[in-house]
C-alpha cells in the first residue's frame, strides 16, 4: 500500500512522522496512523509529499514498481513549508536572502534588516509572509534540513511570549558574550527559565539553554534545497 511505502520513505531517511506531518500541514499522528492502519492516504497530501520531497520516486510510491528514490539528475528543487494553522498565505512575495557572513550574526541582522543588502530576493507564490531568508550551515536539523539549504524565516519580536512549542525556530543564543546561530525545535523545559533545543539529527542530544540568552529569535516558515544535476 502507498501508506507502506510511506513508512519506508521515512524510515529510509530517518525523517520523524513529528517533521513530516509538519512539513505537510497534515495534522498531529495522521500519517503515522495512516501508515499504522494500513489507511490510504488522499491524493491532496500525496501531491504535497511528491513536491516537498522530489528524492521520491512518483512510480515507486504509486505502484511500489522501481527504486525508492530518484538519482539527483531526475529531481527538481524541493520546498518545504512549515505552517502554523493561524498562517495565511501570501500570494506575491519579494523575500530578501542574506549572506550571514556579511554581518556579525543575525543579532545585527535582524535589528537592522530594513537597513542590510541582500545578495538577492526569492519569490515563492502562496508562502506565509517572511521577513528574509539564509543559508544552512550544519547538520544538527538532517535530513530535514542539510547545510547549503536555504530557510525563510518571520522574526520574533516577542521572544519570552512568542515561542510556539515543538516549532522549528533559527536562533542567536549568548554563548559567553560571543553568538551561536542555530535551527531548532524548541520545546519546554522543566528548569524555570529556560526551553530545551531539540535537534532532528539523532546524533545530536538535546540542549537546554536559558531564555534570557536568545539574543535574536526567527520561526523557520519554508526551505529549499536544490538538487545538483549530474
Amino acid at each position: 500500500m502507498v501508506s507502506q511505502r510511506v513508512g519506508e520513505y521515512l524510515e529510509a531517511r530517518n525523517i520523524s512522522y513529528y517533521a513530516f506531518e509538519n512539513s505537510l500541514g497534515a495534522s498531529r499522528g495522521s500519517i503515522s496512523k495512516a501508515v499504522k492502519d494500513g489507511k490510504s492516504i488522499g491524493s491532496s497530501v500525496l501531491e504535497k509529499i511528491l513536491n516537498l520531497y522530489p528524492d521520491i520516486n512518483p512510480t515507486w510510491l504509486l505502484t511500489g514498481k522501481g527504486e525508492m528514490l530518484l538519482s539527483a539528475s531526475q529531481r527538481t528543487p524541493g520546498i518545504q513549508t512549515y505552517r502554523l494553522k493561524t498562517d495565511v498565505a501570501v500570494e506575491s512575495q519579494q523575500i530578501p536572502l542574506y549572506e550571514l557572513e556579511a554581518f556579525a550574526g543575525i543579532v545585527p541582522l535582524f535589528g537592522n534588516s530594513k537597513t542590510m543588502q541582500p545578495v538577492d530576493y526569492i519569490s515563492i507564490p502562496h508562502l506565509p509572509k517572511c521577513d528574509g531568508a539564509l543559508y544552512v550551515s550544519g547538520d544538527s536539523m538532517y535530513p530535514l534540513l542539510n547545510s547549503g539549504d536555504i530557510v525563510m524565516y518571520k522574526i520574533v519580536n516577542d521572544i519570552q511570549t512568542g515561542i510556539f512549542w515543538g516549532e522549528m525556530y533559527l536562533l542567536g543564543i549568548d554563548m559567553g558574550g560571543e553568538e551561536y546561530i542555530t535551527i531548532k525545535y524548541i520545546h519546554k523545559s522543566d528548569t524555570e527559565g529556560t526551553i530545551r533545543l531539540v535537534s532532528e539529527n539523532p546524533q545530536h542530544q538535546d540542549k537546554e539553554v536559558a531564555i534570557n540568552n536568545i539574543r535574536a529569535l526567527a520561526l523557520v516558515k519554508a526551505s529549499i534545497r536544490i538538487n545538483a544535476m549530474i
